[in-house]
């Protein structure tokens, strides 16, 4: 259950066949029915059961190579089996390719082509990556490793399709080919997985050189940020020193303290004119006439 719910959220999980198909493989008590070459056969089959093929091929078939591929355009999750024949009629396991993404679908293939192949298993990389991505990337071609078999002898063969989904069925296409008339094809892969071996070599001298230049980076980000501090430091104290050239003390005022100002102000002007008003009154002349008849002065402010 554990293991359903971390594939639903994306995480694959190593799985193994069960049990009960192995030994029903091995005491030779499974149906297996017949793949014709270049016939592709479309199936569902149940979770944790398998359905089994037989293929036969001729000498010149298997000199040509040969492939056996399944896919899913519904993304179910299968695995690819391919058994050798055992003495008593039973089939014993020997090779296993599970289903990944490829694209829109998903896929597993075995291929016999003459010449060493590879195949790539992701679920180390893929739980690497998700505690740390960098190292992750470096350590992504570790699961590109060869395949056991590389050819097949003329004769009959048996693979299986293994229902490796938790919760439902799974949607097949089964198809097997003669690799013979895709030379081009197999030239190509020859050369890409050559590109690859080379690639995986240089990621371990990239990654010493990675490490390197990371550090520094960080070691930089580091100073970088500490000079920032310190220069807005010094801009600061420069502000606080240019600020201190003045006779006005640095005291903030609050609203308060500018109204009871404001009201300082205008008892002020108040007494001041107050004070003006009685010298303006004083300073008014008074005009005086001398009246002889009765030898007296007659005064009038004006």
């Amino acid at each position: 259950m554990f293991a359903a719910l971390f594939s639903k959220l994306g995480v694959p999980i190593k799985t193994t066949v069960s049990a009960t198909v192995l030994e029903e493989a091995l005491n030779g008590v499974v149906t297996i029915r017949p793949l014709p070459l270049g016939q592709p056969l479309c199936r569902k089959v149940e979770k944790q059961c398998a359905h089994f093929y037989s293929v036969t091929i001729t000498e010149e078939e298997a000199k040509g190579g040969f492939v056996c591929r399944v896919c899913s355009p519904e993304k179910s999750k299968f695995k690819l089996l391919y058994f050798d024949q055992e003495e008593n009629g039973g089939l014993s396991l020997v090779l296993q390719e599970d289903s990944a993404k490829t694209g829109k679908v998903t896929s597993a293939g075995m291929y016999f082509l003459g010449f060493p192949v590879y195949r790539m298993d992701q679920t180390q990389n893929s739980i690497a990556a998700a505690k740390d991505p960098d190292a992750a990337f470096f350590k992504k071609l570790d699961g590109f490793q060869p395949c056991e078999i590389n050819e097949l002898k003329s004769g009959t063969h048996y693979f299986a399709v293994y229902g490796d989904n938790f919760f439902k069925s799974a949607n097949y296409t089964i198809e097997a080919l003669c690799a013979a008339p895709f030379m081009e094809e197999k030239e190509n892969l020859r050369t890409v997985e050559s590109q690859i071996l080379s690639k995986r070599a240089e990621l371990s001298k990239f990654e010493t050189e990675y490490k390197e230049v990371l550090a520094q980076f960080t070691e930089m980000t580091s100073r970088y940020t500490q000079e920032m501090l310190a220069i807005d430091e010094l801009l600061k104290q420069r502000n606080e020193i240019h600020a201190a050239y003045t006779i006005i003390p640095q005291i903030k005022r609050s609203i308060s303290s500018r109204s009871k100002n404001k009201g300082a102000f205008k008892e002020s002007d108040e007494g001041e004119a107050s004070k003006r008003k009685p010298s303006r009154e004083r300073s008014r002349k008074k005009k005086c006439s001398f009246s002889p008849s009765g030898c007296e002065w007659n005064c009038q402010s004006s």
